[in-house]
């Protein structure tokens, strides 16, 4: 049986909501949304300490943590008008990766086939691996795209000796069949990695890739238009998978390897409001948050902002199929005089 609890930190839930027990099948009972922290960050390769992001994300907020956030923009309240849990840490092995990454999948598959949608707030992104293996081993493998926010492709095969890590979870995910090569998209790549084998490895599995250089002279709104697209042709579901490092380092500093010209944090939570009031997304990570090297919370912030603005859009558009008004977004919050 699984430990699950905090980890890193105080014994805390995301901004409030209630808790649950992955191990307590009945106290998962109507949930829409199931949060579960991965800490782990065995597969760092630079610097390390996203096993402190889970409590970071949860805490980084200057309201009350009183599980309610009504959105100025969305007009719904993403944590009371969808029933929102919180399941704690998944308990990591120090130097046992594999075990590290079952007991993630365990839970994360257990959230999944409860009705949920899981949350994972990381951890470095090795936990993509099990957290997309988790949600494919409900929905079936093959029928959930994959949706990408990084600097990096993360398609590495073998690295320091070993075949997980977080520049590899790409390659394991494609490799097994969890999530179908030309159903990957990936946004914001940049920087001076991969190099021309692992491209090329890439390109045989027909993975599409955004480079910065792309969004800026296409529009980032006509990129993910495109991406929305390909992820929602012969696939059941929507993975989407954000690192941090995706943002501009000026955005978010506190992360393990930050490459500069990335997404403003503006950009970043436009998108992930766009994908999930959009699509129909069954599962959602944040990862690579390393509190180590976050001066003034900036990145836990807008890791908090992210999981958050996601929320928000899955119960507006939840809202919306269930025939209310639907939402406008040139309506103004206030139109005066």
């Amino acid at each position: 049986m699984a430990r699950y609890g905090a980890m890193f930190g105080p014994d805390i839930t995301f901004l409030g909501v209630d808790r649950c027990d992955l191990d307590d099948p009945a106290s998962l009972a109507g949930a829409d949304v199931v949060i579960v922290g991965a800490p782990f960050d065995g597969g760092t390769t630079h610097r390390p300490g996203t096993r402190f992001g889970p409590q970071a994300i949860r805490q980084a907020c200057y309201l009350p943590h009183d599980g309610s956030r009504p959105s100025l923009a969305l007009r719904v309240d993403g944590l009371r008008d969808l029933r929102v849990l919180d399941a704690g840490d998944v308990e990591m092995y120090s130097g046992d990766i594999e075990t590290s990454l079952t007991a993630i999948e365990t839970a994360v598959h257990t959230i999944a086939a409860s009705g949920a949608i899981p949350v994972v707030l990381g951890g470095d992104h090795t936990v993509a691996l099990p957290d997309a293996t988790g949600v494919a081993r409900h929905h079936g493998f093959g029928r959930v795209s994959m949706i990408h926010f990084d600097a990096h492709a993360d398609t590495g095969d073998i690295e320091f000796g070993h075949l997980h890590g977080h520049g590899q979870p790409m390659r394991r995910l494609i490799e097994s069949g969890a999530i179908r090569g030309d159903r990957f998209l990936q946004v914001g790549l940049r920087g001076y990695w991969p190099e021309p084998e692992t491209l090329s490895w890439m390109a045989e599995q027909r993975m599409r890739s955004y480079e910065m250089t792309e969004i800026v002279t296409r529009g980032l709104p006509a990129c993910l238009t495109e991406a929305f697209a390909i992820a929602t042709d012969d696939c059941d579901g929507v993975y989407l998978s954000i690192d941090i490092d995706v943002a501009d380092p000026g955005h978010a500093p506190g992360t393990g390897t930050p490459e500069p010209g990335g997404l403003s944090g503006r950009d970043l939570l436009d998108s992930v409001r766009r994908i999930c009031y959009e699509l129909p997304v069954v599962g959602l990570e944040v990862v690579e948050v390393s509190p180590p090297y976050d001066h003034a919370d900036i990145t836990a912030a807008l890791g908090n902002r992210v999981v958050l603005e996601a929320l928000s859009a899955i119960a507006r558009r939840r809202a919306d199929a269930a025939g209310g008004p639907p939402w406008d977004p040139a309506q103004p919050l206030l139109a005066g005089r």
